[in-house]
Formats: C-alpha cells, sequence, structure tokens
C-alpha cells in the first residue's frame, strides 16, 4: 500500500510542462489523500488555464503512480479560467506582427529594478501559461542575459536572422548577447533607432502571446521608435517609493499618455524590506507611495515588491525568484502582479494602435523639435549650412 509520502515522491517526477521543474517543485501540489480502499485524492493548483496542461498533468500523474501500483486516482485540477478569445486587429505600423501584444516596461530613471520586474512578470507569465518573450531594448545596459542565466552564450543565426535564447519558458533576446561583454555602446538616436527595429525585425520571434520590452530608462529616441513601430499593448512603469523616483515616474506615464499607451499599472520596487532572519517587513524606504500616483494616472498599482535577498541573489546568479523560489513572498506578489498584468492585456488586446503617432516629416528632415514638427506639416524648413534642421536644437 503505498503511503502519502511515496505518492509525493513519485510526484516529484512530474515535470511541469514547458519547464524544467517539477509539480512538487513549483508547489502546485495543495493536497494528497489516501482512504483504506488505497483510493488516492490529489489537489492540484496550477497557474495555467490551458486545457493541454491539465490533459499532460493528468497523463503524466497516472503514469508515474501507476508504477508503484496506485491505479485509482481521483485528480482535482484547479486553474484559472481560460482568457477569451480577444482580435489582434491594428491601425498604423507593426513590423513583428506574428507578436499579439507587446508590453513596454519602463521607468523615468535608472537604478530602480526595471530588468529584474521584465525578468520575473515574463517568467510568472509562462508559468500562467502564456507564449512569452523578453526583448532587452536597453541598449547602454543589456542585463537580462545575466539574470536568465545566459551569460556568454552564443547566438544562432539562421539564415540572416538570429535565434532567440530560451530560459525559464520564455524566448530571450537582447543587445548583450550580440555584443563583447563589457563592451560600451556610445551611440547617437539614429543608431539606437535602427538597433530598436532590427531588434523586432531580424530576431526569429515566435508566436507569442506577449512580448516584455525592457526599455532604456528616460524618454527618448528608444522609446519613441519602439511606439512607432509596433503597437504597444500597454506600458508598465517600474518606480521606488521615495518621491525623487516618483518625479521622473510621472514622465514616465506622461510619456505613456503622448505616445496614446495604454497605462497597465505601476510597479513600486524597494517597498520594505523583509528579514531573511525573522521573516518580518520593515519600512525603510517608504512603501505604497505610489498608490496617490496611479489615481492621478487612473492606472493600477500591479504589486508592492520588497526588499528581499533572494531577489538580489536570484537577479545575480540567473536564478529568477519567481521561478527558483516560488513560495517566497516576493514570488507570491510577483505572481500576483501578472494575473493582474494579463488581466489588462487581454481587456485591452486588438485595441492597441499607433497610427497617430507615424512619422510626419520628409525624408530626411528632421523632427526633434517642436518647431521643426510644426513646420514639416507646412513647408520643409531649411536646413543650416552644418547640415543641422535650422531650429537650434543641435542634431547634425
Amino acid at each position: 500500500m503505498a503511503t502519502i509520502a511515496d505518492i509525493k515522491e513519485e510526484l516529484s517526477k512530474v515535470i511541469y510542462p514547458g519547464f524544467q521543474k517539477s509539480i512538487v517543485d513549483f508547489g502546485f501540489v495543495k493536497d494528497i489523500q489516501v482512504d483504506a480502499d488505497d483510493a488516492c485524492t490529489i489537489l492540484l493548483d496550477i497557474t495555467s488555464s490551458a486545457e493541454e496542461v491539465a490533459s499532460k498533468l493528468e497523463e503524466d500523474i497516472s503514469k508515474v503512480l501507476g508504477e508503484i501500483g496506485v491505479t485509482n486516482v481521483n485528480l482535482k485540477i484547479s486553474k484559472p479560467e481560460a482568457p477569451k478569445q480577444q482580435s489582434n486587429s491594428v491601425s498604423g505600423s507593426n513590423i513583428a506582427p506574428q507578436i499579439k501584444n507587446f508590453v513596454m516596461v519602463s521607468s523615468g530613471k535608472g537604478g530602480v529594478g526595471k530588468s529584474t520586474t521584465t525578468v520575473n512578470l515574463a517568467i510568472a507569465a509562462a508559468m500562467q501559461g502564456k507564449k512569452v518573450g523578453i526583448l532587452d531594448a536597453d541598449i547602454y545596459g543589456p542585463n537580462i542575459p545575466r539574470m536568465m542565466g545566459l551569460n556568454g552564450l552564443e547566438v544562432e543565426v539562421v539564415g540572416n536572422k538570429a535565434k532567440p535564447f530560451n530560459a525559464f519558458g520564455v524566448s530571450v533576446m537582447s543587445m548583450g548577447s550580440l555584443m563583447e561583454e563589457g563592451q560600451s555602446l556610445i551611440w547617437r538616436g539614429a543608431m539606437i533607432m535602427k538597433a530598436i527595429q532590427q531588434l523586432l525585425r531580424d530576431i526569429l520571434w515566435e508566436d507569442l502571446d506577449i512580448l516584455f520590452i525592457d526599455m532604456p530608462p528616460g524618454t527618448g529616441d528608444a522609446q519613441l521608435t519602439l511606439a512607432q513601430s509596433v503597437p504597444v499593448t500597454c506600458g508598465i512603469n517600474v518606480t521606488t517609493p521615495q518621491h525623487v523616483a516618483l518625479d521622473d515616474s510621472r514622465r514616465s506615464l506622461d510619456m505613456f499618455q503622448k505616445l496614446h499607451i495604454p497605462i497597465g499599472g505601476i510597479i513600486e520596487n524597494m517597498s520594505g524590506f523583509i528579514c531573511p532572519e525573522c521573516n518580518t517587513e520593515s519600512d525603510i524606504f517608504g512603501q505604497g507611495t505610489c498608490e496617490d500616483l496611479a489615481d492621478q494616472y487612473n492606472t493600477q498599482v500591479l504589486g508592492l515588491l520588497p526588499i528581499e535577498p533572494a531577489i538580489r541573489e536570484g537577479g545575480d546568479g540567473g536564478k529568477p525568484v519567481v521561478y527558483f523560489q516560488p513560495e517566497s513572498e516576493s514570488a507570491k506578489r510577483y505572481m500576483k502582479a501578472t494575473e493582474k498584468l494579463i488581466a489588462f492585456v487581454e481587456e485591452n488586446a486588438g485595441k492597441a494602435e499607433n497610427a497617430s503617432i507615424q512619422p510626419t516629416t520628409a525624408p530626411g528632415q528632421s523632427a526633434c523639435s517642436t518647431s521643426g514638427a510644426a513646420a514639416s506639416k507646412s513647408e520643409p524648413k531649411q536646413e543650416s549650412s552644418s547640415g543641422g534642421c535650422g531650429t537650434g536644437c543641435g542634431c547634425h
């Protein structure tokens, strides 16, 4: 007669579809009961709504338990409600039409945990059954390869396009994987704009439900180029509780509004500190200060993420906390934030468009200033003898 311990040991051999960890490691096995007739009842709580995931788990569980003589299995699987089918119709430019939804992860300033947020939200979305990718468009500080355990790996080229890496169920491409480690990029805006477009067009992206795009800090060429190249379903702002960070966040949120990008929500990082010894949470940098900001821009707070050593260790070691420590408080908050984000994406899927922000200047003409853009709607502005646009903006 198999014991509960025997059954749990066998269930640790059942790999969650699309990943390399078992349903026991992920904490999806919530209860195991064995009655006097050797009937076994197992309760699973999984993160994917896909029917094929549940079917595969039923098949694999029956197989491993059959090997120890447990054939009378009552498997109860709790899973999220299946998403509604949405149209993918858009207007404007779209140079990566095989991707259903683009999520721009942005921040007003650097050092607020934007890349860490991108990684953990993307993996959490994959764990919830979505086909997910990460584009590391942070040209000057591409940290995603290290955080995803991809440092030093060679990019595979198929034809004239690069093939994304796959890690933790997520397709990944980064400028950091296309250049030597430690190499600096001293680029003007035009080169950044071209690089963003190539990372979208010249990568063999699969048919993805969501592509998370980790943007450089600020509100410049990279953000505008992305918004003009693909219809962005929504933008996420990452901040910290300090008011100096919130001031910069307002600029990022204002950018979303000016580019007609729906705001999916705000992530507040460094929101409290969880002591690894006593597991208590202390408010050291402030907490919840972004809630007024969310109200001001008619959006939601996706999550308040604490300072927890596991997050830093996971980022440095290429072992994201949401995957390797799913029972941690931070992982649970990332999962909850992702649920909110997916709901927003599904509500706005098919509505994204960028026709209103397409370039209006003639080829070769600068549109880098308000006066230059206004002139483009009437008569072309005469270029100066130095090759600039003649508006005093300093372009060359």
